[in-house]
């Protein structure tokens, strides 16, 4: 119990957690588009902890060390574009983390995740432009919405547990959990019919197995589960395809 206690605050509540799922989704479209890099790898991972880290410390007392921490990273993520790409991708990266700032910051008067029932589609879109533009020489708009619904229908049941301390209006609080549910399950089977029409048999396959987990995974999802189902298990889906595709391809 307690190794699970130490796993819990040193992987998932550090974020490392949410980074790296998040980065091996952005890894399953590069391989798909033959584009995958290591540099683009570290670039993700990197932007996507640093976001996570800003948003979760911005109201603590080590919200300074996390802004220095953040600069750094700022730093080694510009170095890594323009040794490595060029000036288009950096600014797409910078484009991208402005849009992060304004998911969440204090420090303005109106930002993201304080407007009723965007935030579920705003994490959506901030995700989708790291797959469909900024790993990509074009804007890959099949990419997009693939992304931007599998990520949309992940929110919703963290809105489902968050429902009795959110301050703002989410789908579980107007039209009730079954409901929302009812709309995650339908975001997961647009994304999954879309995959099927536009990528290629092995991936779309990894993807279809994904969505059949993350039904399951929303079906169970209920105000009084304990955190670890949303923050492991929930966030967990957004790294399946890749995971599927990696055994379809090797075992």
């Amino acid at each position: 119990m307690n190794f699970l206690k130490i796993l819990k605050k040193s992987v998932i509540d550090s974020q490392l957690y949410v980074s790296l799922m998040g980065t091996l989704f952005a890894v399953f479209f590069m391989e798909e588009q033959n584009t995958f890099r290591f540099p683009t790898f570290f670039l993700i991972f990197i932007t996507y902890f640093s976001g996570y880290l800003y948003t979760k410390y911005q109201k603590t007392r080590h919200f300074f060390k996390i802004l220095i921490l953040n600069a750094v990273a700022g730093l080694i993520c510009a170095f890594l574009i323009i040794h490595n790409h060029n000036e288009i991708r950096l600014i797409k990266w910078f484009i991208i983390v402005v849009l992060g700032l304004l998911y969440n910051s204090f420090f303005l008067d109106v930002y993201i995740r304080k407007i009723p029932l965007l935030k579920v589609f705003y994490v959506g879109l901030v995700w989708a432009l790291v797959n469909c533009w900024l790993t990509l020489s074009e804007f890959n708009f099949p990419i997009f919405f693939i992304s931007f619904f599998f990520i949309t229908a992940l929110v919703l049941p963290f809105d489902i547990r968050d429902m009795n301390v959110d301050t703002v209006k989410t789908f579980p609080t107007i039209i009730g959990i079954q409901n929302t549910k009812y709309l995650a399950y339908l975001f997961v089977f647009i994304s999954n019919i879309l995959s099927i029409i536009y990528l290629d048999l092995n991936y779309s396959i990894a993807f279809f197995l994904s969505g059949i987990i993350t039904f399951i995974l929303i079906y169970f999802s209920e105000n009084e589960r304990n955190d670890v189902y949303f923050s492991f298990g929930v966030e967990t889906c957004s790294a399946l395809p890749f995971l599927f595709l990696i055994i379809m391809e090797y075992f």
